[in-house]
Order: C-alpha cells, then structure tokens, then sequence
C-alpha cells in the first residue's frame, strides 16, 4: 500500500500486443481526462513493452499529457510476473491516485495482482467511473473526490457503487466498449518519460516458443447495424430468421448470454456484459427479454427496435421501436419488405 497522494495523476495501463494498441486503453483515456480534469492533475499511460515507444504519439493524441515507457526485451510478450513488476514499481515511485486497466484477458490477469502486491482495493468490470464525495456517516466523515466505481452485483440485479477511501490507488477495470472512444486531439504527448525496471530472465514463469491467435468471426464493436435474438428465438434453426434480416440490413447477427448458453449462436457473437458492449445506429432484439446484463451491453445504440410477443417485456422500456407478434411471422415480412424496399 502507498500513501494517499491526492494530487497524485490518474493512470490508464496501455495494453498493447506485438505493437499494436488495444482499443481498451484509448476508451479510458477519454474517461481518464474527465476524471484528472475533475480532480485537476495531470493523465497518464503506462505503456510496457518492447519497441513501443512509438505509441506515446497514439495516446497523447487521445488524451494523455504524459506517457511512462518501460522498453525492454524481456516484455515483448505480456507475461504476469513481469507486468506487475513494472506497474508496482511506478506506483511505488510516482504515487498515482487512480490505475485503470481494461477488462481484457491480460488487464484481468494483471490488475488483481498489482492490487494485491500494492495491498490497494480493484472493483472489476465496471459500467461507469465518476468523481464524487463519499460521507461515513457513523464517523461523521467524508471523504472528498474519490473514485466511484459503478458495476452491477448480485447478478446484475442491483447497480453497487464501490469507493476505496484508504487504501489507494484506487483501481478499476473496465470492459472493452462500455466507454465510448475519444476523438483523436492531434496533439502529441506533453511528455514522454522512459523508465527502466530491472526485469530478468527469472521473472519470465515460460519461455514462449510459438504464438497461435484465433481471429474473431464478427467484430461487433464495428458493426452500425446488429440484429440480435434471444432465447425466445426458439431454436438453432430459427436463428437462420436472425441471420437473414441481419444480411439484408448490412449488419452483423448478434446473441444474448441466453441464446449463446443455449447453441444458438457463437460467443462471439454475445452482446452484454459478459459479451460486447455495442453502439450501434440500429439494434433489433428479437425474442430478448430485456435482463439488466444485456441491456448494459447495447442501450448505447442510436435506435433500438424490439420485436418479442410478450407485451410486457423489459426490452420495451429501452427501445425506440415496439413490435408486438410472433418472431415467425414479424421477421420474414420485415427482411421481404427490406430486400424488396417495399
């Protein structure tokens, strides 16, 4: 654990692989800037890894007034003794306030162990980060500017928000889309500073022979148009409903946790919190109830359309668009009607 340093700056980890930033890190730093601007101090990316230093321009140009690079051999591929390493000790030395990570497979790896390492409090998965004042009321105390961290509990039946007043930094992670991405500024980093950290080879767990990556079937995050069924779809085969409106649309087909448990659909194709958080200009739900985890994933789309014969169903409450009937006889007479611009 490090000292409460209030004018310590706010932290965004800057996941990259084999050279290429992730998206996670430039979503963060557009939140980063609101929350160092709220607490005026200054942001900055921690960016480790080998030959890297040439992204400090990429995320100046999304927001950071400073960079931290750690370049050395040793980190060209993300391994988790290593990593903590290098975050534990810039923290120790420059005493940030707030660490941001991704929710990524490596910022799930990393940030519970720099939290445990640091003995600092880590809220996962979080939907929202705000700056704001937190009163113990028994003690007749308040604690002033700390970090909210909001994300949903008890299977996302209730919105908990989690504040750290003593043991800081105060960390978050935070899933890739849930923060919409930044606007590049054209500006380039106010400041790089390259730090070294002493890595040796004993602090590498396995030596990485060969690196196989399989490609995603469907980018989510980039389609303007996802049409997306539920379990009340039914079944595998009437998921071909789903598919065939999604093509005549030029959008991609999408799933909820349900559908996906359920075979009709690939993961990669879930839409929700434990899936893609999406903005899309159009959403169609077909056969979606409209649960809190999946509504976090695409409330943020432009317009939403629902279809679904359950006329009290909470997908309603969110969307632009209400069609009350049956999957069955609704999507075939809308994708005709579509294809032939009737």
């Amino acid at each position: 654990m490090i000292e409460i340093n209030r004018q310590g700056e706010v932290w965004v980890f800057a996941e990259q692989e084999d050279g290429v930033l992730s998206d996670v890190p430039l979503e963060l730093l557009g939140r980063g800037r609101e929350l160092a601007d709220k607490l005026s101090v200054k942001l900055a990316a921690v960016l480790p890894g080998k030959g890297v230093a040439g992204l400090s321009a990429d995320l100046g140009a999304y927001g950071a007034d400073k960079v931290y690079v750690v370049d050395d051999d040793l980190l060209e591929h993300y391994q988790s003794v290593s990593y903590t390493k290098v975050l534990c000790e810039l923290i120790q030395k420059h005493k940030p306030q707030i660490v941001l990570y991704g929710a990524t497979a490596i910022g799930r790896d990393l940030a519970p162990r720099v939290a445990s390492k640091m003995r600092a409090g880590l809220t996962a998965d979080c939907t929202d980060l705000q700056i704001g004042d937190y009163e113990v009321k028994r003690l007749d105390q308040v604690h002033k500017d700390l970090l909210l961290q909001v994300r949903p509990a008890f299977g996302g039946n209730i919105i908990a928000t989690i504040v750290n007043p003593d043991r800081w930094p105060q960390m978050a992670t935070v899933r890739e889309g849930v923060m919409a991405m930044p606007s590049r500024n054209g500006k380039v980093a106010g400041e790089v500073v390259r730090e070294s950290v002493k890595i040796s080879p004993e602090d590498l767990a396995v030596k990485i022979l060969d690196r196989h990556r399989a490609a995603k079937k469907v980018d989510l995050k980039a389609s303007r148009v996802i049409v997306a069924g539920g379990a009340g779809v039914g079944s595998k085969d009437n998921f071909q409903l789903i598919w065939d409106l999604a093509n005549v649309l030029g959008g991609a087909p999408g799933g909820s946790r349900a559908a996906v448990d359920l075979g009709f659909i690939d993961h990669d194709h879930q839409v929700g919190q434990t899936g893609t958080t999406v903005r899309p200009a159009l959403y169609v739900a077909v056969g979606i109830s409209g649960a809190i985890q999946h509504v976090a994933g695409m409330s943020g789309a432009a317009k939403i359309v629902a279809i679904n014969n359950d006329p009290d169903a909470p997908i309603f409450s969110v969307a632009h668009y209400k069609i009350v009937g049956d999957l069955n006889d609704v999507l075939p007479r809308l994708t005709k009607a579509i294809r032939t611009k009737c």
